[in-house]
């Protein structure tokens, strides 16, 4: 199961290392229906059911709010967290691009209604903290969305002992170099604002007040959890 923040390229990425795919085969496939999401009612708890073990799962869900067998350790999760400053760039970015219900406010409103807690699936600040009190649970690998693009080899290397599967040295090192052709493609696919899967976006776009109150908003709600972020590589 794969949470929340940078999942459309770590989707992609794991769908990649469990099954020893090719980045070119991924183009031409609908991932979305390899990776279904739990919480979509397209295309639905039907399709999931069909899926052969191991199955491959996506959720934006908050950590209280998955199965219970994710709970109990029956089931492996993936989290990824991003850096809040990018996420709510990115996320902001998103939803102005929906053709339904497409947001035409401002980005000070919507990174406003982000510090609090005024979007889909609540609030961020608790979603991750809690996604962190079990990042050191046996079926839990917590992983950050800049290491994708400051570490990827140490990353791919996690994710291939978290999934239990085998690569020889050379087959190891090939995976890498196929992970990293696939972030290119996604970080620079024509269909995506510039950059929106850089680290730093965020710089481009918040005031100086934005910053001093995204901070603010920041050390509070996030003060008492030893969590840290990179907000720029």
């Amino acid at each position: 199961c794969l949470v929340p923040a940078g999942t459309g390229l770590l989707q992609e990425v794991v769908y990649l290392v469990s099954q020893g795919a090719d980045p070119d085969e991924i183009g031409l496939m609908n991932i979305d229906e390899q990776l279904p999401v739990l919480e979509y009612p397209q295309p639905g708890l039907d399709i999931i059911k069909e899926l052969t073990s191991p199955r491959l799962i996506k959720s934006h869900l908050p950590y209280r709010f998955l199965p219970s067998d994710l709970h109990n350790g029956n089931s492996k999760v993936i989290y990824m967290a991003r850096n809040p400053k990018d996420l709510v760039v990115s996320y902001y970015q998103f939803h102005r691009s929906l053709r339904t219900m497409s947001y035409r406010g401002t980005f000070q409103e919507f990174c406003r209604r982000f510090m609090n807690d005024k979007l889909g699936y609540g609030s961020w600040f608790e979603h991750v903290q809690e996604f962190w009190e079990h990042h050191m649970d046996a079926n839990v690998l917590f992983l950050k969305y800049e290491d994708m693009h400051k570490d990827l080899a140490t990353m791919v290397e996690q994710l291939v002992r978290f999934l239990g599967v085998s690569y020889d040295k050379a087959q190891l090192e090939s995976m890498v170099e196929h992970c990293h052709q696939l972030i290119d493609q996604c970080c620079n696919a024509e269909a995506l604002p510039v950059g929106r899967g850089r680290v730093g976006l965020w710089k481009d776009i918040f005031t100086v007040s934005m910053n001093e109150k995204f901070d603010l908003v920041y050390k509070q709600k996030m003060g008492k959890c030893d969590l840290t972020f990179d907000f720029y590589l």
